[in-house]
């Protein structure tokens, strides 16, 4: 039986912290604002993370594919190829793009593509949680 219980709590958490970045004000200061921004983009990783390893689960273990890929690419390929997602296999690669992109580059470009595609992110991961779980998003 596949655990979802850390990919949900780390969507959730991102899903939060995403609202209080789009909602923070302009009036902060520079570093509380930086702050909630990178808070995202950490929360994305961690999401990401756990998404990834447990669709790779759910590929083996639901779906009986023994030869799935040990790389998120190769894994969004398998699930692209199964029907899993809902948005096009580039938008998934987009975001293996994005977490490449935050983990080895820590300018402000990077950061900021990033946080561009943060509610495409959670909609197409939430989608995906209620492909793999059946249940709907609270």
């Amino acid at each position: 039986m596949i655990e979802y219980d850390k990919f949900q709590m780390a969507l959730k958490r991102l899903e939060e912290q995403y609202e209080n970045y789009r909602q923070s004000d302009a009036s902060l200061p520079e570093l509380i604002q930086e702050a909630i921004a990178e808070s995202v983009i950490q929360r994305f990783e961690t999401c990401f993370d756990c998404l990834w390893k447990v669709l790779k689960r759910y590929l083996t273990e639901e779906l009986a594919l023994a030869d799935a890929p040990n790389s998120p690419r190769g894994v969004f390929r398998l699930a692209h190829e199964n029907s899993l997602f809902a948005a096009p296999l580039d938008e998934w690669f987009g975001y293996v793009d994005a977490r490449i992109g935050t983990a080895h580059d820590y300018s402000g470009e990077k950061a900021q593509a990033c946080l561009d595609i943060m509610g495409d992110f959670i909609d197409d991961a939430i989608g995906l949680y209620q492909t793999m779980t059946g249940e709907t998003w609270d």
